[in-house]
């Protein structure tokens, strides 16, 4: 979607800017109408190709931030105080002066959404959508600890991948000035070695090209349609996406209903939070049938995303009077189940690449001992 400039007054005639993601102008005009902000300006802002091979921050430091700001939010401290605290104590100096700009911004007026917004590259779309749901509803610390909770577990699931992604690196020049002819396992293995050495300038082009042209596939709604798609059905994760999306929207959905956050407002915001442009999507949909005087249930039913657990549950809600209780057992079961299919795809993902990497560095040491028996043998 195209990001727009938009500057304006709240009804108290604060001034306020910022930019905000949205189909078209007339929907962001819609969305900030709903905010209470009348509007001067507003402008589409050019896009541009940003390329950069890392920001320097892990992370884990971005999650443990998040943590330690739920902490200080949930004990009462007020916000331009905690964001002053984390700002001098974060580990990385770079995570330090973005906390820093994050603190000035609100200090100005901003919201806590719109200053993390200014900062993508550490903290994307879902970050600040749901910092901006918990905002609104009035929920800020539940909802950071459930951003850390997602993190963490996220993050968890990475360090778990890569630490069965071990390689030992295998020396091959001690056979440089071997007389006799190696064995051909042995000329295969360092062949591919002095391959990759050769070309290790071409071999890392093409990895940051493909890596340009896939983001800016993702940039396309076509291209980011396709993608979500294809992760929802993809085997193993897509079990995993699904989930934790529906445990998001659940958990969302029903802390701002709680809050007393209208229905149709609640269900915009909670859109943004899918993390999934699929989910994303049916819950607009949804949104558009129920402005037409549709229940909740139903739209979501048509879509074919949500499974007849939750949207049954969430129909008993509405004819109990207690959508928002029902919304939160919702969420708690599916959080169960994201943790179990974290642990069964970690459980399956672990001893298939050990396994793999076994193989792998196993024929890597018996191609490079080979010419070591060569050797004794003709010593014998």
């Amino acid at each position: 979607m195209p990001l727009f400039e938009y500057k304006g007054k709240t009804l108290a005639g604060t001034a306020v800017a910022g930019e905000l993601r949205a189909k078209s102008r007339a929907d962001l005009e819609r969305l900030l109408r709903r905010k209470k902000i009348m509007i001067s300006n507003v402008s589409k802002k050019p896009s541009q190709l940003k390329f950069r091979l890392g920001t320097g921050i892990k992370k884990i430091e971005v999650s443990r931030f998040t943590r330690q700001f739920a902490t200080m939010i949930g004990a009462g401290l007020p916000m331009v105080q905690c964001l002053d605290i984390l700002s001098k104590q974060m580990e990385s100096a770079e995570l330090r002066r973005i906390v820093g700009q994050v603190k000035e911004s609100v200090s100005s007026g901003s919201t806590l959404a719109e200053g993390l917004s200014k900062h993508k590259k550490i903290f994307d779309d879902l970050y600040v959508n749901m910092v901006e749901a918990g905002e609104i509803g009035g929920a800020l610390d539940t909802i950071l600890v459930r951003l850390a909770n997602y993190r963490e577990k996220a993050d968890a699931l990475i360090r778990k991948v890569r630490g069965a992604l071990v390689f030992v690196p295998v020396c091959a020049k001690m056979f440089s000035g071997l007389g006799a002819e190696l064995p051909a396992p042995t000329q295969i293995v360092l062949g591919i070695s002095y391959f990759l050495r050769d070309n290790v300038g071409k071999i890392l082009m093409s990895f940051i090209a493909l890596g340009v042209i896939f983001r800016l596939v993702l940039r396309t709604d076509k291209g980011r349609l396709n993608w979500d798609r294809f992760m929802l059905k993809a085997p193993l994760i897509g079990t995993l996406v699904r989930k934790s999306a529906i445990s998001r929207f659940t958990r969302t959905l029903g802390t701002l209903i709680s809050s007393g956050v209208s229905i149709l407002d609640a269900l915009e915001i909670t859109a943004k939070t899918a993390g999934n442009r699929v989910i994303h999507d049916a819950i607009r949909r949804s949104v558009l049938a129920i402005a037409e005087g549709d229940t909740i249930t139903g739209p979501l039913v048509q879509t074919g995303v949500f499974p007849p657990m939750v949207t049954q549950m969430i129909s008993v809600g509405e004819k109990t009077g207690g959508l928002d209780d029902m919304l939160s057992k919702i969420a708690d079961f599916y959080d169960e189940e994201v943790d179990a299919a974290v642990s069964a795809l970690t459980s399956i993902i672990e001893p298939v690449i050990i396994v793999f990497m076994g193989v792998v560095i196993g024929g890597i040491l018996i191609a490079m001992y080979l010419p070591m028996f060569d050797i004794i043998g003709k010593i014998k």
